[in-house]
């Protein structure tokens, strides 16, 4: 895992699923991305690759996650997340732990997240892309 370099882009679990399945758009995307700088990608993602993942999956899903870097939980991570929580859960509207973490690793390390579910991010300005024709442009 890489720990250093220039990162704006968190990388959601759904683009990085995208780029492993071997969706063109995805794969050019991150040839672009992989040019300009090393993305970053949360612990929580790393999590959700490794459940979902399939056995054939395992030396690509390392190779990928050695690409980026891995943004950690923190203190003030976990505080941001509890209040994107509570925040949205006072809109009526329930956000999945998971991705409240991204939401607040994005917002405390000043990241854009790169997500074709836009729908779990209410916070419009931390995401890369807001409508779908945007996708996997840089």
């Amino acid at each position: 895992m890489r720990n250093e370099g220039k990162s704006s882009v968190l990388i959601d679990t759904d683009v990085a699923i995208d780029f492993l399945r071997g969706v063109p758009e995805a794969k050019s995307f991150f040839e672009l991305l992989w040019q300009r700088e090393n993305p970053s990608f949360s612990i929580i993602s790393v999590y959700e690759l490794y459940a979902g993942m399939r056995k054939k999956e395992e030396t690509a899903t390392a190779s990928f996650i050695d690409a980026c870097i891995i943004q950690y939980i923190d203190l003030e991570i976990a505080k941001t997340a509890g209040g994107f929580y509570r925040k949205y859960r006072g809109k009526g509207i329930t956000l999945s732990s998971s991705d409240c973490l991204i939401m607040a690793t994005a917002l405390c390390r000043k990241l854009k997240i790169a997500t074709r579910n836009i729908k779990h991010y209410p916070e419009e300005d931390l995401l890369l892309w807001r409508k779908k024709e945007d996708f996997y442009k840089i």
